[in-house]
């Protein structure tokens, strides 16, 4: 049974972003943002701070800084705010450096830079410090999610309506490899015409804490994992859960446990570690063992043993949610994991999660 957080926004939250604090801030429409005290509010919170962001431009995304978490910075239509958590009000800072909405939000461990993702396509790296745009990355159509890799400064992924996922180095402005899940979807299995009605457009992506692993959640309803090796990057597993497009993935910090949410109104926990994990604690190993069962192939293509493996991975947990998933956050409550959603509703609904 799911607990609410009402009282922050009239509108549908958009976005939600947990601080390692324990603060979360949601995002929504007409320009809504709350801040909600996940540690002191229990089970059924209510909001410690709620501002409206003329004009009436969506929040669409949002994001702590990892070493300063009273640095709270949010995407309203094309701008970048910068706000202080310890006491909402007037953005301390306002950057144009998007062209159209942003999308998604994300910063770097050390809080140096911030990648702000939008709908013409473009990845916008700011220089926090400078306060400068350093960097624009580009996909050929909406790019609806990007994240920095940890524990690998100035390395990040993303993906977007283009069906492309790209890895990227802030030092060099063409990706480093590029994966289209079209192509490896109708090379790998050239009877799959529905792929021409329900294309992979890759909605979200989030990288496990080692850095090496992220997942990718597309239209088709899949849920893809890949594998970077140094330059480039490999798929590792896919595997289907929602009868509908994956609108979000998210790692839980730390371990191989992925929480995916759809537009069929489910919420799955996935554990991946035995799939993953094992071979991540040998890279060494792993990397010389793919090598012998396959020849790397440069547009990171699924090779057939793993093209199974969806077959045999189950979800953990299935939380019927019933309505379409806007976003996902994980945060801890009292002493334990709780899973947060933001929907269509003006409400957040939060899950407990099991242990392990």
């Amino acid at each position: 049974m799911a607990a609410r957080w009402a009282g922050g926004h009239s509108g549908a939250v958009l976005c939600l972003g947990a601080s390692r604090e324990g603060l979360v801030a949601s995002g929504g429409e007409r320009g809504e943002l709350a801040l909600w005290d996940g540690g002191g509010g229990g089970e059924g919170g209510s909001p410690v701070g709620r501002l409206r962001l003329p004009p009436e431009d969506d929040v669409g995304a949002v994001a702590f800084c990892p070493r300063c978490p009273s640095r709270l910075y949010a995407a309203h239509g094309a701008a970048l705010l910068l706000l202080d958590a310890r006491a909402l009000g007037e953005p301390v800072e306002r950057l144009q450096v998007n062209e159209e909405e942003i999308n998604c939000l994300a910063l770097d461990e050390a809080g140096g830079f911030l990648a702000a993702a939008d709908d013409s396509g473009a990845i916008k790296v700011v220089d926090v410090a400078s306060k400068k745009a350093c960097r624009a990355l580009r996909h050929s159509n909406i790019c609806s999610s990007v994240a920095f890799r940890p524990q690998r400064p100035q390395s990040l992924v993303s993906c977007g309506l283009d069906m492309q996922v790209m890895l990227w180095n802030l030092q060099k402005a063409r990706p480093l490899w590029t994966t289209n899940l079209q192509e490896c979807e109708t090379e790998d299995n050239p009877q799959s015409a529905g792929q021409l009605f329900n294309p992979p457009l890759a909605h979200s992506l989030s990288v496990a804490s080692c850095g090496n692993i992220f997942g990718c959640g597309a239209q088709d309803g899949k849920v893809r994992i890949f594998r970077v090796t140094g330059v480039k990057f490999e798929r590792e597993l896919e595997f289907k859960g929602h009868s509908l497009g994956v609108s979000q993935v998210l790692f839980m910090p730390e371990t191989y446990r992925l929480l995916t949410g759809g537009n069929d109104g489910k919420v799955l926990l996935w554990d991946v570690s035995g799939d993953v994990g094992k071979q991540q604690k040998s890279p060494a190993k792993s990397l010389h063992r793919r090598k012998a069962q396959a020849p790397a192939r440069k547009d990171g293509k699924l090779n057939k043993a793993a093209s199974n493996d969806h077959a045999k991975i189950l979800p953990k947990l299935t939380i019927e949610h019933g309505e379409k998933v806007n976003w996902l956050t994980c945060t801890e409550i009292k002493g334990s994991r709780r899973v947060l959603v933001a929907d269509q509703s003006s409400s957040i609904s939060v899950y407990p999660l099991p242990e392990s």
